[in-house]
């Protein structure tokens, strides 16, 4: 039973420290990527599986906390980030935001673009 617990906590160790290098890859995105469209890929993507990791550790090391529940909380987030991570993006393409380093724009026939003015 002992070994058990210890398995369990190393587990949980190992998923905070795989949390800490995928948030830290997040916010050196946020940091050094140029514009909103780009950064939304380091924080929508890597972040939220520094998040997945964390509840993972969570599920590992809480008795309170079930598999079942843990599990239903991940699949949401998961499901909830890409749905999020493009929101943002498309409303910082319909009020104008710019594009860094674009070569073409495949929204531009579709999506009216807004002037930058109101941001």
């Amino acid at each position: 039973m002992e070994v058990l617990t210890i398995l369990w906590k190393i587990i949980a160790l190992v998923l905070l420290l795989l949390s800490i290098v995928f948030s830290s890859l997040g916010m050196l995105g946020v940091i050094r990527l140029p514009d909103v469209y780009t950064r939304l890929h380091a924080t929508g993507k890597i972040s939220a599986f520094g998040a997945v990791m964390i509840l993972g550790a969570a599920v590992a090391i809480l008795p309170d906390l079930t598999i079942f529940k843990g599990l239903v909380i991940i699949v949401f987030l998961l499901l909830a980030s890409p749905v999020v991570a493009h929101a943002i993006s498309s409303a910082a393409y319909k009020t104008g935001l710019p594009l860094k380093h674009s070569l073409r724009d495949d929204l531009a026939k579709v999506l009216p673009r807004g002037s930058g003015k109101d941001v």
